[in-house]
C-alpha cells in the first residue's frame, strides 16, 4: 500500500529537528513531524512545587497549547480543554521518566510545547522535541557547573500508529488520523522500556495480532527517533 503522501506503511514522515530555535531559551528545538510542526523550550528555574521543597528531589511539567492558525480553523488563544489538559500531563510523565530527579536536585524544567502547524501527532512530535530541548538545556546546566551531573538516565520518544484503510501504519498524519478504525499512541525509551500505551478502537475493534504488529511498528519508528534526538543532542 502505498499512502496519501506516497510513504510505505512502515515509512516516518520526514523528521526535521532545528535546535536551539529560540535563542533565549535554555535548551529550544523546532521539530517537523510531516507537516505538524511544534516549538518547544525549557526553561529550569530554582524552585519546585510545595509538594517537594526541602525533598532534594526536582520537578518536570509540561505545558501543551495550539497556536490559533495551526489548524484550518481558527483556535482560540490560550484555550484550556480537557484534551489540552491530557496531553499536557502525558507529556510531563514521559519527560519524568527519564530524569533522575534526584540528581536534578531541588529545580523545576519547564518544558513548553506550542503546535505552529498541525498535521496529525501533535502529542507525539511534543514528546519527541520536548526530550530534546530538556536535555539540552541540562546539558547546558552541567556545562555551566550549576548541576553536577546531566540527570538523563536515558531518551524519550513517541509515535503514533493505527489501522487505516485496513492498513496498520506508522506516524500517521492528520487525514490518516481522522479516518482510523484504531488508533495508537505510543511512548518509549531509547533503550526500548514501554512509558505508555494509549490505544483506542475508534471504528472497529482490533486484534492481538494487530495490536503487536503495530507496537512492532512504533518500536521501529522510535529507534529512528532516538538516532535523530542523539545527533540533535550530540550524545
Amino acid at each position: 500500500m502505498t499512502r496519501v503522501d506516497g510513504r510505505q506503511p512502515d515509512q516516518l514522515r520526514k523528521i526535521k529537528v532545528t535546535k536551539n530555535y529560540v535563542k533565549s531559551a535554555l535548551g529550544s528545538c523546532l521539530i517537523e513531524f510531516g507537516g505538524t510542526r511544534v516549538l518547544c523550550t525549557a526553561v529550569v528555574d530554582e524552585n519546585v512545587p510545595m509538594f517537594l521543597k526541602n525533598s532534594g528531589t526536582g520537578w518536570v511539567t509540561a505545558e501543551y497549547g495550539m497556536l490559533p492558525a495551526s489548524c484550518s480553523s481558527r483556535v482560540r488563544r490560550n484555550a484550556s480543554s480537557g484534551r489540552t489538559y491530557e496531553i499536557q500531563r502525558l507529556i510531563g510523565r514521559s519527560l519524568r521518566a527519564v530524569v533522575d530527579r534526584a540528581a536534578l536536585g531541588e529545580r523545576t524544567a519547564h518544558i513548553d510545547c506550542d503546535v505552529i502547524q498541525a498535521d496529525g501527532g501533535t502529542r507525539t512530535a511534543s514528546i519527541t522535541g520536548g526530550y530534546i530541548a530538556l536535555a539540552l538545556a541540562l546539558k547546558a546546566l552541567t556545562k555551566q557547573k550549576v548541576i553536577p551531573a546531566l540527570p538523563l538516565t536515558d531518551s524519550v520518544a513517541a509515535v503514533s500508529v493505527g489501522i487505516s484503510g485496513g492498513a496498520l501504519l506508522l506516524d500517521l498524519n492528520y487525514e490518516e488520523d481522522v479516518s482510523a478504525a484504531t488508533d495508537m499512541n505510543v511512548v518509549m525509551t531509547g533503550r526500548g522500556g514501554f512509558v505508555e500505551i494509549q490505544a483506542t478502537a475508534e471504528k472497529k475493534t482490533f486484534t492481538k495480532r494487530q495490536s503487536d504488529t503495530l507496537l512492532g511498528l512504533a518500536h521501529q519508528g522510535i529507534r529512528e527517533l532516538t538516532r535523530i534526538q542523539k545527533k540533535a543532542v550530540g550524545f
